[in-house]
């Protein structure tokens, strides 16, 4: 049965570098989906619950499920304007959904954005207006991702609980 990775929190917090380490780590046949690219460079559009990225990353997400062994999901994805992708994600993968809410506070995702390449993109303005505190998905169990946990730590939980074991 494939896998779902959902990795989900405002800008700043860690899902891309977390994403790419798993797809990393996981290895051939893992499809990763990152929001940012799908909305701001292949469809350069806005976000919000008519953002043309929904439909996209759905159809994603499908042929994911019918092509990969593990599919991850990275983004902001606010849970009522991506609720449709959640809930597909849900009827597809069924128990196989591993998701994960990057609850960073404010002041630490502004720290860690001042450490990215693209931190002269946007800045404290865009990321205020952007945020989204404690935004749970309301139909999928999430773990919490803290402050205190490391990217390797987060990997390390993640590949635990999708059941990963190490390839020779």
């Amino acid at each position: 049965m494939p896998k779902l990775i959902i990795l989900r929190g405002n800008s700043g917090s860690g899902k891309t570098t977390v994403a790419q380490k798993l797809q990393h780590i996981i290895g051939r046949n893992t499809m990763l989906i990152p929001q940012d690219y799908v909305r701001r460079e292949l469809l350069y559009a806005r976000d919000g619950d008519d953002s043309p990225a929904i439909p996209l990353m759905t159809s994603l997400l499908e042929y994911g499920h019918g092509h990969f062994e593990t599919t991850i999901i990275e983004g902001i994805t606010k849970s009522d304007w991506y609720s449709p992708l959640f809930k597909r994600a849900k009827e597809l993968y069924k128990d196989e959904v591993y998701a994960y809410y990057f609850d960073i506070p404010f002041e630490e995702t502004l720290r860690r954005h001042a450490t990215r390449d693209k931190c002269g993109d946007f800045g404290e303005k865009e990321m205020r207006e952007w945020w989204n505190d404690k935004d749970y998905l309301p139909y999928l169990p999430e773990k919490t991702i803290t402050e205190d946990m490391s990217a390797e730590d987060i990997v390390n939980m993640i590949l635990n609980d999708i059941g990963y074991e190490q390839r020779s």
